[in-house]
């Protein structure tokens, strides 16, 4: 198996949802981020071997998706382009299946990441409606068209909102991570100081100009006036201010509120994987080296958010590795409630040898190590894009922190985990 070098990575500014991305669509954003990385990397589009960009909300008139925001980014027509979905985690799946092709010598040079527009989300008519219109293709006449007009009923045309829920469970996130908190007693003050810790670490972040290396300015029609920052981050955030909102999820038990829990939000990322020959033909100098990756799937209806968790284990044991070996941890924070559980198994003697089977927990993650920059909460959570944003973080870090190993966790819908370790090159 060859190695697998990240280049670089880019984003776009991740703006919430119902902002200046509203009118534009996903392939749009994607098109924005593969630019911004083929503008830092001077990388010749010509010889990208394949694009993979990961994305949730589905608009089916661009149904490949990577394929459009390819074209649009001037990548050529003869590289084939692929989309994956796997929640949370499709820029992370986009990622590793584009790592999988180096490794097994089918490819060089790979662009993957994910896309999310939230604000284009594909809104439909009920299902009774939809099969009355499927019908009407079979419209020959006066008669039949007047049939299927005195068919139609006022709640036809009620929209079909897509909802955030769980599929198999009918549970949104948000309830099941309230549910979670109170299984595994994460306070609703912990919560709050973990958001406000987010925030501003973020805040800081971007005013020592470090959030603008990870980022490439997005200009779009009509006005193509360059959006540069994010606007997710809320420096003002402070526990007592986040104290007084009221449950989102559970209103009458909960401990999630929209300040502790992350929000819809719109973005692009896109990262650029060398095979070592390739890096060495083009005289490149890699960030870092894939080292391992892991997905792992738990039970929806008990652990549909302690993804991370398990992938940490499951990684960690595959390479022989301990927490004290990382200087970079990089985890995706859905929900504050979601993340200090995931801390709390990761530390826990009992979920150790209960869920995974071994005699001696993993240990404590030292929060000095622990998204030192803000995550999920305060940057924001474009479903799709959020891999390849943890993936460029991660490496910067190990760069700029000359450390040796990273590990980066996230969790997803169905219940999934993924776990990546990266070394500094």
């Amino acid at each position: 198996m060859g190695d697998v070098f990240l280049i670089e990575g880019t984003r776009i500014p991740f703006l919430r949802s119902g902002t200046d991305y509203q009118d534009l669509m996903a392939y749009q954003l994607g098109a924005m981020a593969i630019r911004g990385l083929l503008v830092k990397t001077a990388i010749d589009p010509a010889i990208v071997d394949r694009v993979i960009l990961g994305t949730v909300v589905h608009n089916i008139s661009t149904a490949n998706v990577a394929r459009e925001a390819a074209l649009t980014a001037g990548i050529p027509n003869t590289t084939p382009a692929l989309t994956v979905s796997q929640a949370c985690i499709s820029a992370n799946a986009a990622i590793c299946h584009g790592a999988d092709l180096i490794r097994t010598g089918q490819a060089d040079v790979i662009i993957a990441g994910g896309t999310e527009c939230v604000s284009d989300i594909p809104i439909s008519f009920p299902k009774k409606m939809r099969k009355k219109l499927f019908n009407a293709q079979k419209i020959r006449g006066f008669g039949d068209m007047l049939k299927f007009g005195l068919s139609l009923r006022p709640s036809d045309f009620k929209p079909a909102v897509p909802t955030i829920s769980e599929f198999s469970t009918g549970r949104t996130m948000g309830l099941d991570c309230d549910l979670m908190a109170a299984r595994y007693e994460v306070s609703r003050e912990e919560q709050d100081q973990f958001s406000e810790r987010s925030h501003q670490l973020a805040a800081k972040a971007e005013a020592d100009g470090i959030l603008d290396k990870e980022i490439s300015k997005a200009e779009f029609p009509p006005k193509f006036e360059a959006v540069i920052k994010d606007n997710t981050i809320r420096a003002d955030t402070t526990v007592e201010k986040l104290s007084k909102l009221r449950p989102a999820f559970d209103k009458k038990h909960g401990t999630l509120t929209a300040g502790n829990s992350s929000f819809l939000t719109d973005g692009a990322s896109a990262v650029l994987l060398l095979s070592q020959a390739k890096m060495k033909e083009l005289g490149m100098t890699a960030k870092a080296k894939i080292l391992d990756y892991v997905f792992t799937g738990q039970d929806p209806n008990e652990e549909l958010l302690l993804g991370p968790a398990y992938a940490s284990y499951k990684i960690l044991k595959r390479q022989g590795l301990g927490l004290k070996d990382f200087s970079v941890f990089e985890y995706h924070e859905a929900f504050a409630a979601q993340i200090l559980t995931n801390l709390k198994c990761i530390d826990s003697d009992r979920f150790a040898k209960d869920k995974i089977g071994v005699a001696a927990k993993l240990g404590e993650i030292p929060l000095d190590k622990f998204n030192i920059h803000g995550g999920s909460l305060s940057l924001g959570h474009p479903f799709g894009a959020t891999g390849a944003r943890l993936m460029t973080t991660a490496a910067n870090r190990l760069q700029r922190e000359d450390g040796d190993l990273a590990l980066i966790a996230a969790c997803a819908a169905g219940a999934h985990g993924h776990a990546m370790i990266l070394a500094r090159v």
